[in-house]
């Protein structure tokens, strides 16, 4: 099946161009105030991982999973901070960087030393402070993985988070930081609840099923989540449950800050 890569990658090439109009557009960003700032801050988290197993080319943050939820944030007056497992320098995924999957919003932070070098200077899991955060967002990227589920400060860090009545968002691959995460009788967080995130179709046509540890989506039932799909691969879907805000693909990073920042205005 993974001897028609060229195939695979035409297929996400082609869903890519379908409905990367769909694509959240950046606004101006509004002042802190009173009311952005009793919402309180987002905590961003973003892989270190960069290597596939056999694969040439690089994985690590999927670009604009950050920066399409980033905007819904930044417009809202909202303070982020950025952290990664073990902290320092993002490695961006060499797909995510192609023309086709940049909209104008990416491309203008690229552009933008001040945000490009905050991915060079993220804060290590073990420095954080849950206390200081309403809502924690996993970016995705298939580097996530391989260091978001086995990683004890994030899983500490988010259940806190949410026992402090917080939310639990992430998109595509960054629900794998999801996994391990369990509520205060020991049992998966997600278990029961609906929740979306890369699916195995997706995984297929993007020609890297055969590199990742585990594929998602079966990973997520194991745990007792119900798992939802929007109908058509690689279009915008956001699932949220109660304090868990989950999205699909990359095209659903925007629509997972809308869902938060929804969640937040209404003060749950």
């Amino acid at each position: 099946m993974f001897k028609t890569r060229n195939a695979s990658h035409g297929l996400l090439a082609m869903f890519a161009l379908m409905f990367s109009m769909n694509s959240t557009q950046a606004v101006e960003p509004t002042p802190v105030t009173t009311q952005s700032a009793a919402m309180g801050k987002i905590l961003v988290v973003m892989t270190n991982h960069s290597a596939y197993p056999t694969r040439q080319d690089k994985t690590g943050l999927w670009f604009t999973e950050l920066t399409e939820f980033y905007d819904v944030m930044q417009a809202a007056g909202l303070q982020m901070d950025f952290t990664s497992p073990e902290g320092g320098e993002i490695p961006l995924d060499d797909r995510s960087m192609k023309p086709i999957y940049l909209n104008a919003d990416a491309r203008k932070h690229l552009a933008d030393p001040a945000f490009m070098a905050r991915l060079k200077t993220t804060l290590p899991a073990r420095s954080i402070d849950p206390s200081q955060y309403k809502a924690i967002y996993y970016t995705g990227g298939h580097g996530t993985m391989w260091d978001f589920p086995n990683n004890k400060d994030l899983k500490k860090i988010s259940e806190q988070i949410y026992r402090q009545g917080g939310m639990v968002t992430a998109v595509c691959h960054g629900v794998a930081g999801l996994l391990p995460l369990q509520d205060d009788q020991g049992q998966p967080l997600i278990s029961g609840r609906t929740v979306t995130g890369f699916s195995n179709t997706e995984e297929v046509l993007a020609g890297i099923k055969s590199q990742v540890p585990f594929l998602l989506q079966d990973e997520l039932s194991k745990r007792g989540a119900h798992y939802k799909k929007a109908l058509i691969p690689f279009t915008s879907y956001a699932v949220t449950d109660d304090r868990v805000i989950t999205g699909q693909n990359p095209q659903s990073g925007g629509e997972v800050g809308k869902a938060l920042l929804k969640r937040l205005n209404a003060g749950k």
